[in-house]
């Protein structure tokens, strides 16, 4: 399952950021997530066994979503999300050895930018997807301007901060989707939690998109 394959079919632009996920409660979770319409779940290596909620979810809901790993600092780290997995790669950074080895393994990857610099030597390193962030800082004023310079075969997704409540604003300023984390989920949320705030993203959504409704 790739991004393009998850948004070609339909599916909310959303990821949602699972920091803090323990193995324990990953499927529970996951599950959650899916039945709410979120289809792209990151699983930071910063949380607690990420690689085994990585496999866990990967095995059990593999066909359906896109799983992987979200503050992935090295080429180390892309290897080990892969051995578990994974097959999404995002970062806080655009560091050219992990855009480099993700692209080499056939992985899904998106490293953070906040400046044209940043992104034209992450596309340069073979990016196909670029992660704005921290982009509450910024605001969807600051990706529009960039919108204006970065090729339009770049998807652009914003993180940090974001959430239903300002998801038509960052896809109408040029944003391909959108990352959420505390907003969709808290280390020691419920999956009844998830599921409700996941369904609030898809009201947004389809209200952004009439569509979709």
């Amino acid at each position: 399952m790739t991004i393009d394959q998850i948004l070609h079919g339909g599916a909310m632009p959303v990821i949602a950021i699972l920091r803090g996920l323990r193995p324990a409660e990953a499927l529970s979770v996951g599950e959650a997530l899916l039945e709410g319409g979120v289809r792209i779940l990151e699983v930071p290596l910063n949380s607690p066994d990420p690689l085994e909620s990585i496999e866990r979810l990967a095995g059990a809901l593999g066909p359906q979503v896109l799983v992987g790993a979200g503050t992935v600092l090295s080429a180390a780290d892309v290897e080990s999300v892969a051995g578990a997995g994974g097959r999404l790669i995002v970062s806080p950074h655009s560091d050219p050895a992990v855009i480099r080895r993700a692209v080499a393994l056939g992985l899904e990857c998106l490293p953070g930018f906040m400046t044209p610099t940043d992104a034209f030597s992450a596309i340069a390193a073979g990016a196909a997807e670029l992660k704005l962030f921290p982009a509450s800082t910024l605001g969807p004023g600051h990706l529009k301007a960039l919108r204006e310079v970065l090729p339009r075969r770049i998807r652009i997704w914003a993180v940090g901060g974001t959430g239903a409540h300002d998801l038509s604003a960052w896809l109408t300023a040029g944003a391909g989707g959108i990352g959420v984390g505390g907003s969709l989920y808290k280390a020691g949320d419920t999956p009844q939690q998830v599921l409700a705030r996941a369904l609030e993203l898809r009201a947004a959504w389809s209200g952004s998109n009439p569509k979709q409704g």
